[in-house]
């Protein structure tokens, strides 16, 4: 018997409503959990390479040395040894930075033995579960792990605990122009407006639209009708089918529109390219 697709279970069988996709954590690391924390001076700690954020907020900053400030250091820091007494920093470089400026001496960390790869996939995860990258950050990292260590996109999304269509449209970040991705760092656009961006094939085009979110303040909705003109709908959406539609966007990682008459429709899941395709087909179909 042919197992039946996603489509056919309606709805609630695409959106994920309790249980999030496990973390996956390099096993060696996770028997290693038990080391005792330690204090180590803060002069032998030097910076992660591979630390994937590289935007630090002053007044997050300082919030932190406040709080540090008050309760001292409730999460040790995560190291490794490099040999002459130092060590590197794998996770908590926020915390690193906070105890420098208020001048603390030591810090309590956890020290690890971890590959070059497993130092990039555990800072890159402790980043995302306090979602502290941006969105460019973060695409900038998968494709770390994809370059350095020859990962597919199923292997990183199995790392860092996401959707492959997640992490295959946050790579697609990437192919936006320079000016581009620094406004998506800035906040001056938003991630859903990079996507309906990156829907626009043509470069002149996508440039006017670009400079239109920018100056306009257009929204999203707005941004994608540009994109593929439709006619204007002569009713007002209802609010529970917008919701269906940002946890389908959510879910599936790119743009899903549903129309809804009396109780039956259609829901519309866009993709931009082959391989998001497959992606998509393999994960509604289970």
């Amino acid at each position: 018997m042919n197992k039946p697709s996603a489509l056919g279970r309606g709805l609630g069988s695409l959106i994920p409503t309790k249980n999030p996709i496990p973390l996956h954590t390099p096993a060696p690391l996770a028997e290693e959990a038990k080391n005792l924390v330690r204090e180590v001076s803060t002069d032998l700690i030097v910076v992660n390479p591979h630390q994937p954020r590289k935007h630090f907020s002053h007044s997050e900053l300082e919030d932190l040395i406040a709080s540090i400030k008050e309760h001292g250091i409730l999460q040790p820091l995560v190291v490794t040894e490099i040999g002459g007494g130092k060590y590197e920093l794998i996770a908590g470089e926020r915390r690193l930075r906070a105890s420098r400026m208020l001048g603390l001496k030591e810090v309590p960390v956890i020290i690890r033995t971890a590959t070059e790869q497993q130092k990039l996939e555990l800072a890159l995860i402790e980043n995302i579960q306090r979602q502290e990258l941006n969105a460019m950050e973060e695409a900038v990292a998968y494709q770390a792990l994809v370059d350095q260590f020859k990962l597919t996109q199923d292997d990183v999304a199995k790392r860092v605990g996401k959707s492959r269509s997640v992490v295959a449209n946050t790579l697609r970040l990437l192919d936006l122009s320079e000016e581009m991705q620094l406004a998506l760092i800035e906040g001056k656009i938003s991630k859903s407006h990079a996507r309906t961006l990156l829907a626009e094939s043509d470069p002149a085009k996508r440039e006017h639209l670009f400079h239109s979110m920018l100056t306009g303040g257009m929204t999203v909705r707005e941004a994608e009708a540009r994109t593929q003109p439709k006619a204007p709908r002569a009713v007002t959406k209802d609010p529970n089918i917008i919701d269906h539609e940002r946890r389908l966007r959510e879910f599936l990682g790119t743009k899903v529109e549903i129309a809804d008459r009396h109780g039956s429709g259609k829901i519309t899941v866009h993709y931009y390219s082959k391989e998001e395709l497959r992606e998509l087909l393999a994960l509604l179909s289970g």
